[in-house]
């Protein structure tokens, strides 16, 4: 099964054993196959309908988009002046088809073709940064090379799961794994951590939705509210950090769900709380920096280390509740300005970039930790097709459409959108400190 999710390989096509006819010489078959192929061109770009020229150029443009992977992976680092953030998503038949989510063990609601998506066009896209330059296909090998020896986590919530499900995949493609340990419980990824024997690299995954500790809703979903100590570190990574040399954390979208916040055992206010409380309102902005400045207080270190922040990936269920099976059914990107993004997102993702440039200038000179913002807002803003939506379970319509459904219109199938995070992760990880 996995073998049908890979790309046309055009460097590895076996040449035909059969010698050509030579009732003409080879120049002039040459010229001759050059003129037929141009008409052919011509007719096919002048008088068929666009579906058609679309399918029919397909091989060409894969073989193309591939030999542009190939070339592109070969230099030992990216455009380090180049702004990865914008850009906008272009059509690369077959670029996304990097790896079978199957056999590296990504959570199952995340493997839509497993679960029987039939449209598989989301895989067809690359993201071409802004102003000329060019985003460098993921290589494993470079990736592992960069980080030999070292402990690469993610902290956050699902979505920071996502992200670290994709890079164990993309990894696992080229170089064997080992899985050092995963919850007891085999329907739960909140936490996890992989080996790759070969260049000594271990990925593990924190689920901490606030990133600071945090009890109540996020351990256990039949408790209402969440309860979020902002001045302690969450308690598996904390106690971890020592031995992380990069920390990528992602949090948001727990915050905006809301919860009751602490200072110590004193309650400092709530964001969503129920009424009867009385809880002082705090919103969702201050406590996202109070933990990520915690979260950077610990992790700062007398030896270099990289902390990464990432910004905020919208949903994009369209203002349909997110039991319509019809949530999220765009099958193509976004294109430039067609839609405007959420002043929330931009809101968000403006205080990943003012913390990352605050923790700099309390840190400079007392740490050689390194703070970097991974901004991913607008390529995933720009991705509506890319979500499990309703492939959240195998073959969702083998017994008729029902009325509601369960849609999944936040997280990014596997392999997806999601997988170009890393490629930016891996020349954020790159660029000379």
């Amino acid at each position: 099964m996995g073998a049908s999710y890979q790309p046309l390989d055009p460097h590895n096509q076996k040449p035909s054993s059969k010698k050509p006819l030579s009732f003409l010489s080879k120049p002039v078959c040459a010229w001759l196959a050059c003129g037929f192929i141009s008409l052919a061109l011509l007719h096919l770009l002048c008088c068929s309908p666009a579906g058609t020229q679309r399918t029919a150029f397909s091989p060409l443009l894969q073989y193309i988009n591939n030999t542009y992977s190939f070339v592109s992976s070969v230099p030992p680092r990216g455009d380090e002046s180049c702004n990865y953030s914008e850009g906008r998503w272009v059509w690369s038949p077959g670029y996304a088809r990097r790896y079978n989510a199957t056999e590296c063990n990504v959570k199952e609601s995340h493997d839509c073709l497993r679960n029987g998506r039939p449209d598989t066009g989301y895989l067809d896209w690359r993201w071409q940064p802004a102003g000329g330059c060019s985003l460098p296909a993921f290589d494993a090998r470079a990736f592992l090379t960069a980080m030999r020896g070292k402990h690469i986590a993610f902290i956050g919530d699902s979505m920071a799961r996502n992200q670290a499900q994709s890079l164990v995949c993309l990894l696992s493609a080229a170089f064997p794994n080992r899985l050092l340990y995963r919850d007891a419980d085999p329907r739960k990824y909140n936490f996890w951590r992989y080996a790759f024997p070969t260049h000594d690299v271990k990925v593990s995954f924190y689920w901490n939705p606030f990133i600071v500790k945090a009890t109540g809703k996020s351990e256990d979903e039949s408790i209402r509210e969440n309860h979020v100590h902002l001045d302690t570190p969450g308690d598996g990574w904390g106690a971890d950090a020592d031995t992380i040399d990069v920390a990528v954390l992602g949090a948001s979208h727990w915050l905006l769900n809301g919860a009751i916040y602490y200072n110590g055992s004193e309650v400092i206010g709530a964001h969503n709380a129920p009424a009867e409380l009385n809880y002082t309102g705090v919103g969702y902005a201050w406590p996202l920096k109070m933990a990520y400045r915690t979260a950077v207080e610990r992790l700062s270190s007398s030896r270099p280390r990289t902390v990464v922040l990432a910004t905020f990936s919208p949903a994009h269920f369209e203002g349909r509740p997110s039991d319509s099976p019809t949530a999220c059914t765009k099958m193509e990107p976004y294109e430039e300005g067609e839609k405007e993004l959420d002043w929330i997102c931009k809101e968000l993702r403006d205080i990943v970039y003012d913390e990352a440039q605050a923790a700099k200038v309390r840190i400079a000179g007392a740490s050689a930790t390194r703070i970097e913002v991974l901004d991913v807002t607008k390529m995933a803003a720009m991705r509506p097709d890319g979500h499990p939506s309703v492939y959240m379970h195998r073959d969702p319509f083998a017994h008729g459409v029902p009325e509601r459904m369960y849609s999944d219109c936040l997280h990014s199938c596997l392999p997806g959108p999601v997988d170009t995070f890393n490629e930016m992760l891996l020349q954020i990880l790159r660029k000379r400190r």
